[in-house]
């Protein structure tokens, strides 16, 4: 069996779970239970055949549409509500998975929903006025006080939201409340004072410093030149050196980014703490919304306002721009193995980048981004976790593991809190390169996932040893966009910001941050690009 890292060893981020990936797992000889579960993800198999070429060619008569979506997940949900919202109907969205919703979608079992992926959204800024748009018409918003949105109770985190188990013993918080030094101490205040003083900064252009979404962010030369360097980086050079706050930040990364901070972006690692001031009555705005499934229920309302306009299961390829001002887009039935073409006045790519580069390589600019792979677990267990300290929260994590610890799927609806549960269990693949995690993820068994997140649960918890019933694993090598050093003035990124109709671009992948709220904004602005394109009258959102 394989020691156990000392906790200097942790804090440095020199030893983590992660490290085991590319080695044989010390735990193979061990006698375990065989557990049941499943090896699910995204299905590259789809991906794949557009990556090589390796689509039929379109053949029957030509179809008219009005505007075609391409991708379902967030960003495209967002455009075809959008679309809806402004009564405009002539729209069909095709999205390659047999469901919509990409990394927010949700799976479930007799125990409950759980996410597959993204598992919470936080309180919207005053800025996000679309998305407070759609979470007003989901009844997430149910009214106003003091001129700020009220939010329904029953959707923000319930109490207790977070826990650490730090030396042994959980306790309320991210970060550690006692058994640090002095200088430890002071450095995290002073880091939380400096972003305090971000939050509150606005630049050269009167724009607040980080918004969200970021589009709203202040363009001032000198807060964007924080983009030329590494958070890492810009940390030592402040003089934030202490290993317990680096090791807080560094869960923070990956947490958000998939990313250690060697390879975020200074500008990306502040706007993380900067950014967000969510503006809600009841001192609601720095709480987070969030349910069973997680952000799969965003996705299924957004999925239900357009019903009848999704067709799953079809890949688009071969986009070409006519004379006329249309556009071609072939479109693959991976159910009947034919492919057609879709002639569209306009096309809204709403895809990661490096897909629309393969859909569309004569408008869509290749190369330049990076994505974080990371494995995603339910964990059904017959009784609740519990542990010596602070009593079990919605998010759970560890001092003394490479993963980010394990939501609670039932912390909101109210089930026995002794009674079963699920457990969602996250790992970013962050200390290897993307491509080496990709073969890890593409090769890896279900049994050997299963023994090392048992390992790292019980490591956690082991109150859960014979309480684990199945382990069901989600892989996503693409799972996300990371912000590296130099991503602001990417040119693919500022390329699909400055795409003009027929084909627009919509996703995250163009803020650089894959978080909801930057998907949302991005399907917004094309379908508002879109019908004005088209002469459909609407009240702009943004």
């Amino acid at each position: 069996m394989k020691a156990e890292p000392t906790r200097r060893a942790m804090l440095s981020g020199s030893i983590g779970l992660a490290s085991a990936l590319t080695a044989p797992l010390a735990l193979a000889g061990c006698s375990e239970p065989s557990i049941p579960g499943t090896l699910g993800g995204a299905d590259w198999r789809r991906g794949h055949l557009l990556r090589d070429g390796h689509l039929p060619a379109p053949d029957g008569p030509v179809e008219d549409r009005g505007i075609v979506i391409a991708g379902g997940g967030v960003a495209g949900l967002a455009a075809a509500w959008r679309l809806k919202a402004a009564g405009y109907d002539d729209f069909t969205l095709f999205e390659m998975e047999d469901y919509v919703g990409g990394n927010a979608r949700q799976g479930r079992n007799a125990v409950s929903a759980y996410p597959l992926g993204a598992h919470y959204l936080p309180v919207p800024n005053r800025e996000a006025r679309a998305l407070r748009h759609m979470l007003e018409e989901f009844g997430m918003i149910v009214g106003e006080e003091d001129g700020a949105p009220v939010y329904d109770p029953f959707q923000l985190c319930a109490d207790l939201e977070e826990r650490l188990l730090w030396r042994g013993r959980w306790q309320e918080g991210l970060f550690p409340q006692g058994g640090i030094s002095e200088e430890d101490l002071a450095q995290y205040r002073r880091f939380d004072e400096e972003m305090a003083v971000y939050r509150a900064l606005l630049g050269s252009d009167g724009l607040h410093a980080f918004a969200s979404p970021m589009a709203y962010s202040s363009q001032d030369p000198a807060l964007l030149a924080l983009d030329r360097i590494s958070f890492a980086d810009w940390l030592t050079h402040n003089g934030y050196t202490a290993g317990v706050l680096r090791a807080y930040l560094r869960y923070c990364c990956r947490d958000d980014y998939g990313s250690e901070p060697e390879n975020v972006s200074a500008w990306a690692g502040l706007h993380y703490f900067s950014a967000r001031r969510g503006w809600a009555a009841r001192g609601d705005g720095s709480r987070e919304l969030t349910w069973p499934e997680g952000n799969g229920r965003l996705v299924r309302l957004m999925g239900q306002r357009i019903a009848g306009h999704v067709v799953p299961a079809h890949s688009a390829f071969n986009l070409a721009v006519r004379d006329d001002g249309t556009a071609d887009l072939a479109i693959h039935n991976h159910r009947t193995s034919r492919s057609r073409t879709v002639r569209a006045r306009a096309v809204i790519l709403a895809m990661p980048h490096f897909v629309a580069a393969r859909t569309a390589p004569a408008v869509a600019a290749r190369g330049g981004m990076t994505y974080a792979p990371w494995v995603v677990a339910n964990v059904t267990v017959d009784r609740h976790p519990g542990g010596k300290g602070s009593p079990l929260a919605w998010d759970n994590v560890s001092t003394a593991s490479d993963s980010l610890g394990y939501v609670v799927a039932t912390h909101q609806n109210g089930s026995d809190p002794t009674g079963p549960t699920v457990l969602t269990w996250y790992l970013p693949l962050s200390r290897e390169t993307p491509q080496a995690a990709r073969k890890i993820l593409m090769t890896r068994p279900l049994a050997d996932w299963q023994r090392q997140i048992r390992a790292d649960l019980l490591a956690m918890n082991p109150d859960l040893d014979g309480a684990i019933r199945a382990i069901d694993v989600w892989r996503w090598g693409h799972a996300m966009i990371s912000p590296r050093p130099g991503f602001l003035s990417a040119p693919a990124r500022l390329a699909a910001i400055a795409s003009r109709p027929p084909v627009l671009f919509a996703h995250s992948d163009m803020s650089g941050l894959s978080l909801f709220e930057e998907a949302h904004h991005r399907g917004v602005v094309a379908a508002e690009a879109a019908l004005a394109h088209l002469d459909h009258a609407f009240e702009s959102l943004i």
